[in-house]
């Protein structure tokens, strides 16, 4: 076949979840909700930066660490609590986290001093993998056909989420301070528990050994899937390189927005961040792609647009016009190459999809991490010029990372090769 789905050895699995519940519009909908409400929490810091920096005293370096503690405690949530949903009720563990990260929103918004903002964020951030818990039973719900289009619309919320809650942050600042975006959204989350309650499904706890694990055997059965699936490893470190880049940019917009020749408020940020909802549209074209056949398709156009974007976004150094197209463009590519590769790992262990889930993401954002801490240095010594090389070499890897997957996958169907 030209086009194949996934790139993946045939795999005899039990369906072990049979009989399967029903999953309508309306849960589709509030579950992409839940998703924003979740993730909105992570980067509500990234419009108030000048703004906290004044307010708490802080200077440039610690402020560009409150993204990084988002980043790093959301990875942190993704390995230790994600796998979670592969032994317990995953109803009852979405809800926990969502009222959890409600809890943290209130700490993070009273939150004295720069350091113990960090943490709050930490913590907010640790717990808001509830977003990641609501993803795969999403793909649980889903009939194989649909899984690519389900998933995407669920992780619009994720994008959604990300772009409103620097919009929110941004316009309500203008009225109660930074810290008002925090106090509302943890009503908000308060909220959901409740509604993903009521909703959601019970699913038939999993039938393997799973269930048997214990917490530490989990973690380390999740690690191992590392090692067990090829495609999963590279998968994960082409997600990596790819967020990475793409933080890069979330992180230093703030700093180059602010400053000559465009002195923006923090509402006029958030606001400017809106163009990137075209990501949607992105995410939405690939997964109806990817459920054609045409994920690798979708997979390389991405990585090849992800280092493309970052021309125009150093043209976009004096003009708003180029920033605007490289956003956008960055925006695309960054949200129809997550969509493609989670379609990708979805099939590979649907027994252990939210371990799966777990490894890929966790890496993802640690990579998302490690962009927003080379953003902060690189702004401080380089400048734009500086960021948009950053940016360029990390897409670059992502791009390289996918060509060598292709390689590997054309190797392995010469007749006499040996699968891996």
């Amino acid at each position: 076949m030209a086009h194949t789905t996934h790139e993946t050895r045939s795999r005899a699995v039990p369906h072990i979840m049979s009989p399967q519940p029903a999953l309508g519009r309306g849960l589709v909908l509030l579950m992409a909700l839940a998703a924003a409400l979740s993730c909105a929490g992570n980067y509500f810091a990234q419009p108030l930066l000048d703004i906290i920096e004044g307010n708490l005293h802080i200077g440039v370096t610690a402020a560009g660490l409150i993204v990084t503690a988002a980043q790093a405690g959301y990875a942190l949530g993704l390995i230790l609590l994600v796998p979670l949903g592969d032994v317990m009720d995953r109803r009852r563990l979405a809800v926990g986290l969502f009222a959890l990260t409600a809890v943290f929103l209130l700490a993070t918004a009273a939150a004295p001093t720069g350091p113990l903002l960090i943490a709050g964020t930490l913590l907010t951030a640790l717990t808001s993998v509830g977003a990641q818990v609501v993803v795969p039973f999403a793909a649980a719900l889903a009939a194989p056909a649909e899984r690519g289009r389900i998933v995407g619309v669920v992780m619009s919320g994720v994008l959604l989420g990300g772009l409103f809650g620097r919009l929110a942050a941004g316009a309500l600042s203008e009225f109660g301070g930074w810290r008002t975006v925090y106090w509302v959204n943890a009503l908000l989350m308060a909220v959901m528990a409740v509604l993903l309650y009521q909703r959601l499904p019970r699913l038939p706890r999993p039938g393997d050994a799973a269930a048997a694990m214990s917490y530490v055997g989990l973690l380390r059965s999740t690690l191992a899937l590392l090692r067990q699936e090829p495609l999963l490893r590279r998968r994960a470190a082409i997600g990596a390189f790819s967020m990475a880049s793409y933080s890069v940019q979330l992180t230093a917009l703030t700093f180059l927005l602010t400053r000559p020749p465009f002195g923006w408020n923090a509402a006029a940020i958030g606001l400017f961040g809106l163009v990137g909802v075209i990501g949607v549209v992105g995410m939405n074209i690939g997964a109806r792609l990817s459920d054609r056949g045409r994920v690798q398709a979708v997979s390389g156009t991405a990585a090849a647009l992800l280092t493309l974007a970052w021309l125009p976004l150093l043209a976009g150094e004096s003009s708003l016009l180029w920033l605007t197209v490289g956003v956008i463009l960055l925006n695309i590519a960054q949200q129809a190459g997550l969509n493609s590769s989670q379609n990708v790992i979805y099939a590979l262990r649907p027994e252990a999809r939210n371990r799966v889930n777990s490894a890929f993401m966790t890496l993802f954002f640690m990579g998302g991490a490690a962009g927003a801490a080379l953003a902060s240095v690189v702004w401080s010594r380089a400048g734009w010029s500086g960021i948009c090389l950053l940016g360029a070499v990390l897409a670059a890897g992502s791009l390289v990372l996918w060509v060598l997957e292709r390689v590997r996958a054309a190797s392995a169907a010469r007749p006499g090769a040996v699968s891996r």
